[in-house]
């Protein structure tokens, strides 16, 4: 399985910008085919020194394989959402993680 975790920080940090963001996440993101998991959220407030706090909405798919994964990458809907989006993002990183699972 991959985990495709991707982190906005957004030009506007207000929170009507921020609910905006993650409705288009829940819009244009869910079940694409693969999908195994989906969750979108917001920063949450610990202010410990090992927390980075550097962003605004976080993005956590895991997909069944990496086949599911770049299917994805040029999917209508996700295209959609890159279009209608990217120009409020101050910065985005994303974070691709083969997982190892128990079992």
């Amino acid at each position: 399985m991959l985990s495709h975790a991707v982190y906005f920080s957004l030009k506007d940090r207000s929170p009507a910008a921020v609910q905006a963001l993650v409705a288009a996440c829940q819009k244009y993101l869910t079940g694409h085919p693969g999908t195994v998991s989906f969750a979108v959220g917001t920063v949450a407030p610990y202010d410990r020194q090992v927390n980075d706090r550097d962003f605004d909405v976080a993005l956590e798919i895991v997909f069944e394989s990496h086949a599911a994964h770049d299917a994805y990458q040029t999917a209508e809907r996700r295209n959609q959402f890159v279009a209608e989006q990217a120009t409020t993002w101050a910065h985005v990183r994303v974070f691709d993680v083969d997982l190892v699972t128990h079992g």
